[in-house]
């Protein structure tokens, strides 16, 4: 097959956000750029709402990727009636399943749909992880409350509450004794069964990269800082992260072991750990590119890089330069947390982003809003991203630039 016939099923397409939008517009100018016809799928809705995805394709098609099994019969309807795909592949955290059980269904490169279902299952993870000697909080799973007050009495806190398959902190509560249960159950996403597990104290990593001929490739690490608890709402990133080089090999060392533990082999990966006095301990694992704009201030501290062209470029057997991957300048985001309440104006905010060392900034809040409190991504009012020489600098100048901005804010009446 010539090279401009090879196509991409691109899995899920874009959610309706400024983010997801814009991942999904770079994956795919990444593929137009390696001669990729492309047929995205999505949600009738979703596609309706995501016209600059759907005019980047040469084919769209409503296709349910949250509805079990329907991804994979489509594709096999559509194998049946002579469509060939060569590369399955979407971003969206909610449609790994649906990529790896196409893939599967097609017979092209991916997970497995068991493997991606594992990580996608926290408390399955979790247990993996621990079967194959890798550090882990313990935890159980709830279906009600009796059952986490159990546990509760049974264990030394603090204790962390959250849903077994959300994703952006969502419904996520740190709580310090069984009085401050109920509250943190009441913030959980929808109804039944969820997750207490023991607190990890220390600071939280995460490593991003991508699978090259089958094997785990990480291209950075990524520092946080959160909000203090009860909530887990990340307000900076640092890339690479300010680490000592013996710390970064062995997180570096144990994301890779633990990532072909779980048997995952195929895409891009963002996993999410913390460095404690024991070492490395792993929180969550995902197949997917990492959020908060991190696609592109990897980009920026890895010159030329295409994140997304890396997986192309393993399935079509390009060569790849991996030792060229690697951070050689510093890129650092700031996310805004303004008080809670009415907004009545917002100060400082076109000077700060004039900045020409600003990679992106979105203020996605305007005069006569209301500011909730800050719980989960979904709070994230705005951000700005710079690169630099250094992470150092690039941290420095990313905070400087946030002070210069001052939300006003007034009770909320009623």
């Amino acid at each position: 097959m010539a090279e401009a016939d090879r196509q991409l099923l691109f899995v899920g397409g874009a959610g309706n956000a400024t983010l997801a939008v814009d991942v999904v517009t770079t994956a795919l100018e990444q593929a137009r750029r390696r001669g990729l016809r492309i047929h995205v799928t999505n949600q009738e809705a979703t596609l309706t709402a995501t016209p600059t995805i759907t005019a980047q394709a040469d084919a769209v098609s409503a296709v349910d990727f949250s509805a079990p099994g329907e991804s994979a019969a489509w594709a096999r309807e559509r194998a049946a009636a002579g469509e060939r795909y060569d590369i399955v592949f979407g971003v969206r955290e909610m449609a790994q399943e649906a990529v790896a059980e196409v893939a599967e269904a097609l017979g092209a490169p991916g997970n497995t749909p068991r493997a991606v279902r594992r990580v996608r299952t926290k408390d399955e993870a979790r247990a993996h992880l621990a079967a194959a000697g890798f550090p882990q909080p313990r935890f159980t799973v709830c279906a009600d409350e009796e059952a986490a007050r159990t546990f509760l009495a049974e264990t030394t806190g603090p204790w962390v509450v959250k849903p077994r398959d959300a994703m952006g902190s969502e419904g996520v509560t740190r709580i310090d004794g069984p009085g401050e249960l109920s509250a943190a159950l009441g913030f959980l996403p929808g109804e039944g069964s969820f997750i207490v597990e023991e607190f990890v104290e220390g600071p939280e990593y995460s490593a991003e990269g991508v699978f090259l001929d089958g094997k785990p490739h990480v291209l950075a690490l990524t520092s946080k800082e959160l909000l203090p608890p009860p909530n887990f709402f990340e307000v900076e990133y640092v890339i690479p992260a300010i680490l000592p080089e013996g710390t970064a090999r062995e997180i570096e060392r144990q994301v890779t072991a633990a990532l072909a533990a779980l048997e995952l082999r195929y895409g891009q990966f963002h996993v999410e750990l913390w460095w404690t006095e024991r070492g490395v301990v792993l929180g969550e694992v995902h197949v997917r590119n990492a959020g908060g704009w991190i696609h592109r201030m990897l980009a920026h501290v890895i010159p030329g890089l295409e994140w997304f062209g890396l997986v192309y470029d393993d399935v079509l057997g390009n060569p790849v330069d991996k030792a060229a991957l690697k951070p050689v300048r510093g890129s650092a985001i700031r996310f805004l947390t303004p008080p809670p309440g009415r907004l009545a104006a917002v100060e400082g905010w076109e000077e700060a982003v004039s900045h020409p060392a600003v990679i992106h900034a979105e203020l996605a809040v305007a005069p006569g809003a209301v500011i909730e409190p800050h719980r989960s991504v979904e709070n994230r009012v705005g951000h700005i991203a710079v690169g630099a020489d250094t992470p150092e600098e690039a941290q420095a100048l990313a905070r400087k630039l946030e002070a210069q901005v001052r939300f006003v804010t007034e009770p909320v009446q009623g």
